[in-house]
């Protein structure tokens, strides 16, 4: 496998680690530092939208099914693939796991003082007013999924380009 392929999967294995770890840490009591940060979101896809789109790049020139990038993965050894689970099953965990509170509950703001959030509910859809505990859930569970999902995503993106990486290897030395 070619270093540009061991260096792609490492940046979107470590960014993904981080965001995965940020993520986890919402469980924790307490709130995060950047919680109320509105630009995060866009931090974030800007920094995973190059890197997800090139892994996707790199999978289609590979030229190969599901199946064989499979197995490919499984010609990795094995810390690299225990890692790549270990993120892939906290990926899953944190973003579709056990959020706590009210599910239907998004967007919390406060306006004049007040907490509110959108109620998703199909009886009383729109914004509602909640108390402080229910705003601190919340605003967890928003930034659980905030940080989760594109940390999953480049979970997946490391696991297709080392796919990538060891179908181009085989290709090379089939030759």
């Amino acid at each position: 496998m070619g270093w540009s392929f061991k260096v792609h999967s490492a940046v979107a294995l470590g960014l993904g680690a981080v965001l995965l770890t940020a993520a986890a840490l919402t469980w924790l009591p307490g709130m995060l530092p950047w919680a109320g940060v509105r630009w995060l979101a866009v931090l974030l896809l800007v920094a995973a939208f190059p890197v997800v789109v090139a892994a996707v790049v790199r999978g289609v020139l590979a030229k190969a099914d599901r199946w064989t990038l499979l197995m490919a993965l499984r010609c990795l050894p094995g810390r690299v693939q225990v890692v790549m689970v270990a993120l892939a099953a906290l990926g899953l965990a944190v973003s579709f796991g056990p959020g706590g509170g009210d599910g239907h509950l998004q967007g919390p703001e406060i306006r004049d003082g007040r907490y509110t959030a959108f109620s998703t509910a199909p009886h009383a859809r729109g914004t509602v007013e909640i108390t402080r505990a229910q705003y601190l859930t919340v605003l967890e569970n928003d930034q659980r999924l905030l940080l989760g999902i594109p940390g999953l995503l480049l979970v997946g993106a490391a696991c297709a380009v080392l796919a990538a990486g060891e179908i181009h290897r085989a290709d090379l030395r089939a030759r």
